[in-house]
């Protein structure tokens, strides 16, 4: 008798899911593709071969990503699912089935759904890894030793984290029937029929929001700065997006329905009156739509960006192919050095040009008024703090051809982004003449988007220099020696290089590596050294914007056909009374148009005005990442909003259609 009614409970719940199938089949989907996606990139973040810090730390991030989002995700869908059913459950429980056989059968939905999409979703994982790992290997753009491997940790993790995720599901739809008596649960699709209120608090609090964060990524003019205040606006931006649509697209929908000329129109008269009385339930919907929509544009616009600008970002970094460099010079040092290249340039048949030879020293100081402190400690904000360069005159005659003459309170002063435009400058507590404000200077080009500004000064001696960096200094706990250490100057030899690509590759690797062995404190860094490694980064940026850009895209479209399908369900009713009383068919789907268009196009418009306000605070993020190619930047963004917006209105078209048939 127990099998039997076991087996009842199983016929009774694959019947259920077979008669609900608009509904589960995409749910079920989606929850096989975000099985597989976290399955993938599980596997990848545990792959022993990637030895590459930064790789590793990008895909783990990637993965907690996906954590949070598999959690959100699921829970949203699942509550989606419960209020549509709790009419049919409702009858149940009004022919005599009782509580406790209800979520029996949930239960085995429950169980049927988990094993389906948990199943599925890791074997198409194990199908798919392989043509993931030779995808980011392709990204990545170089050859690497990196060995495909199954990870049984993989394995178990993806079970017992989506096992988890399911059961957390069925307690919470448990939970919603144990609460519900029978009357509630026939009325439960229609909850949200009542005409909310306008709630010209939220909506106040809203526009105040948005404007907040609009305004923090429209004033924010500093690399530094804007990491803090991009975060500061999603935040502000996320609550007024929510707090807009929920109080605020019911105020603008009874706005047009206090327009008479457009309210009393056959195709909007319908559409405004349903959307009004069902606002505060698709407004979570919409808003959702887009906070996704907005993060796929970013992430996508951002990571492209970066990695088709990889090579302005190279020369953004490295403004020549080769710099050596000492942090102690001594003449010893210096020497060896020189002695160094010269061998191994000539050894390779390798020849460089625009040399360049120079000493420097550099602090960290805050700019205040016409002079910069050395003071290190105390309370200032990002915008204050600035890089100096001290280079002796006898250095900047060499590198610029001049014979210039400066007295021992005289300075040159040249800044990387706006201009100085004072006749004195203080360093700590000495004030020198400002005698002439270069234009330009060969060793750094202009350059308004670095992280802190830039300031080179020409003294008219070392000895200068190294007393500045002493006072820097001797206030700190560090040992005397260490002082004499810091305070002594870097020396720095700069070239391109003229030759074949794979003999100037090669020697740079043989005078890093004999510079930084032979030489005291000796350093070396150049274009093609770092070249590998910032397609590590960039590269894998870009694949995970890609990989979460989709997943996020997916939830998007589900929230959209869910919206959708809702919609019909909703309006089926009301439509039909219509067309009884005059309504034609074609009238309908003219109304069902106006719908789709007046308020689900919406959060799209919203998506692309977030990410053009704040086009200009992510230039300076991606500033940070040395891409100061803004036009590029502008190019990628509109190609994404173009292709993304093609999508959306494909996806709108398609369950509009699927609406339709409801409706009929």
């Amino acid at each position: 008798m127990r099998a039997l009614s076991s087996s009842i409970y199983g016929k009774l719940a694959l019947t259920n899911l077979k008669n609900n199938r608009k509904t589960y089949i995409p749910y079920i989907l989606t929850a096989i593709l975000t099985v597989m996606m976290y399955y993938i990139m599980d596997d990848l973040s545990r792959n022993s071969g990637i030895s590459y810090e930064s790789l590793h730390m990008i895909l783990v991030y990637a993965r907690a990503v996906i954590v949070i989002f598999a959690v959100i995700f699921l829970f949203y869908t699942n509550s989606f699912l419960i209020k549509r059913r709790k009419k049919e459950i409702g009858v149940y429980n009004i022919l005599g089935m009782g509580k406790r056989h209800i979520a029996r059968m949930l239960i085995v939905e429950t169980m049927v759904t988990a094993v389906v999409s948990i199943s599925a979703g890791i074997i198409f994982g194990l199908i798919f890894s392989k043509l993931t790992y030779l995808i980011l290997l392709k990204i990545l753009n170089y050859g690497i030793n990196m060995d495909f491997e199954f990870s049984k940790e993989t394995l178990m993790y993806t079970l017992v984290f989506f096992l988890v995720i399911f059961l957390m599901t069925l307690f919470y739809n448990l939970f919603q029937i144990q609460l519900s008596n029978p009357i509630e649960l026939l009325h439960g699709g229609s909850q949200g029929e009542k005409e909310p209120k306008t709630k010209w608090f939220m909506t106040v609090f809203g526009v105040v929001s948005l404007g907040i964060g609009y305004f923090i990524a429209v004033t924010v003019d500093h690399p530094l700065a804007a990491i803090q205040a991009f975060f500061v606006a999603v935040v502000c931006v996320i609550l007024g997006t929510y707090a807009l649509f929920t109080a605020g697209s019911v105020a603008l929908l009874k706005g047009l329905r206090r327009n008479k000329k457009f309210y009393y129109q056959t195709k909007h008269f319908s559409a405004v009156a349903g959307m009004i009385y069902r606002m505060k339930q698709n407004a979570v919907g919409l808003a959702n739509i887009c906070i996704l929509s907005t993060m796929v544009l970013v992430m996508i616009s951002t990571t492209i960006s970066l990695y088709v600008g990889m090579e302005d970002v190279l020369e953004t970094r490295y403004p020549r192919e080769f710099e050596a460099k000492t942090n102690v010079s001594t003449p010893e040092s210096d020497q060896a050095i020189e002695r160094i290249v010269e061998e191994e340039l000539a050894n390779a048949g390798v020849k460089a040009k625009s040399m360049l030879r120079y000493h420097d020293g550099s602090i960290a100081a805050l700019r205040q008024g016409n002079g910069f402190a050395l003071q290190k400690f105390g309370n200032y904000g990002v915008d204050d703090v600035v890089e100096i360069w001290m280079i002796p005159l006898e250095d900047y005659n060499q590198t610029e051809g001049t014979k210039d003459c400066l007295g021992p309170d005289e300075v040159y002063i040249y800044s990387t982004g706006e201009v100085w435009g004072e006749d004195t400058v203080q360093i700590g507590e000495q004030t020198y003449q400002v005698t002439k404000e270069l234009d330009n200077m060969k060793i750094a080009p202009k350059d308004e988007q670095r992280m802190v500004d830039g300031y080179y000064i020409i003294v008219s001696d070392a000895e200068q220099i190294g007393e500045i960096l002493r006072r820097n200094y001797e206030d700190s706990d560090m040992q005397p020696d260490w002082v004499e250490q810091m305070a002594a100057l870097d020396y720095r030899l700069t070239f391109d290089l003229e030759g074949k690509e794979e003999d100037c590759l090669n020697v740079m690797k043989v005078m890093k590596d004999r510079i930084e062995r032979e030489v005291h404190s000796g350093f070396c860094e150049g274009r093609e050294l770092s070249r590998e490694e910032f397609y590590f980064l960039y590269g894998g940026l870009l694949f995970i914007g890609i990989y979460l850009g989709s997943l996020f895209l997916m939830a998007t479209v589900l929230i959209m056909y869910y919206k959708q399908i809702s919609e019909g369900y909703d309006d089926r009713e009301r439509y039909q009374i219509m067309q009884k009383v005059g309504m034609s068919k074609r009238e309908v789907k003219h109304s069902i148009r106006s719908q789709v268009l007046m308020v689900f196009f919406l959060p799209l418009v919203m998506a692309v005005l977030h990410i053009s306000v704040a086009f200009g605070v992510i230039t300076k993020l991606l500033a940070i990442l040395n891409l100061t190619n803004v036009p590029l930047f502008l190019i990628c963004t509109i190609i994404t909003v173009i292709v993304f917006a093609l999508f959306y209105g494909i996806v709108f078209s398609l369950t509009a259609r699927e609406y339709y048939k409801i409706v009929n």
